[in-house]
């Protein structure tokens, strides 16, 4: 078994399908009920005993300066590249630290903390079984490690989600294969996760971390926004 000893947030995106709402607040600093959707992040975090906790910045960077004032134990990383690349480039800034490290996106809604649990067999994602049809991307598992992955997605597959773990080695090895691609060849236009599950999948013996489909919400869009908080219907209806 592998331990959590820290996690890496992205939160550096632009967050373009959430305008206008995001045209003055960050897409993981936006409220959802209240709360602020990387807040169930962090403190899911917590709740599992990772205190050691970096955020990826870089769209509206002034306004996480906050997340060090409610949650010491937070350290800011800048992305100076968020505006021109994917987000392999937020991987690229925090590449220090991952080492038996959980990597999550922070536009998620945390509603169960025990899938941010820091014990594992070995590194892959977050995924929850889903007999279809699915435009997400999706795993093929075979004698509990990946085979092959979707972008088109399809059915009876595990559907990956923002959250994943890598142990010491993994983890020395996504940060050498990130260097490979983004500071080598030059690539800026990948999702970090392309690295390991398309770039060099042979390289990687990754596996699931079961969930149920309640168990958290992405928030990828202002509709899905507005169907969790009935506060932000009026964007769609034209108002403001």
């Amino acid at each position: 078994m592998h331990t959590v000893k820290r996690a890496v947030i992205v939160a550096a995106g632009v967050g373009k399908r959430m305008r206008p709402v995001t045209l003055s607040t960050p897409k993981s600093l936006v409220r959802v009920n209240g709360v602020r959707m990387i807040d169930t992040v962090i403190q899911g975090l917590m709740a599992n005993g990772i205190r050691e906790i970096y955020v990826v910045v870089g769209y509206l960077k002034e306004q996480f300066q906050v997340l060090k004032q409610d949650y010491p134990n937070v350290t800011l990383i800048e992305n100076p590249w968020y505006e021109t690349c994917n987000n392999i480039s937020s991987l690229y800034a925090a590449r220090e630290h991952l080492r038996d490290v959980i990597i999550t996106d922070a536009d998620l809604l945390v509603r169960n903390p025990r899938i941010l649990a820091p014990q594992f067999e070995r590194s892959g994602y977050n995924a929850v079984w889903t007999d279809g049809p699915t435009d997400e991307w999706l795993l093929t598992v075979e004698n509990g490690v990946v085979a092959s992955c979707s972008r088109t997605g399809g059915s009876k597959g595990w559907q990956l989600f923002s959250i994943s773990r890598w142990s010491e080695e993994d983890g020395r090895r996504l940060r050498r294969h990130l260097e490979l691609e983004f500071e080598q060849k030059g690539i800026r236009d990948l999702y970090w996760d392309d690295v390991a599950l398309f770039r060099h999948p042979g390289e990687y013996k990754l596996g699931v971390f079961p969930m149920e489909p309640g168990d958290l919400a992405e928030v990828d869009s202002l509709s899905e926004l507005a169907a969790l908080d009935p506060a932000y219907k009026a964007y769609l209806e034209g108002g403001s």
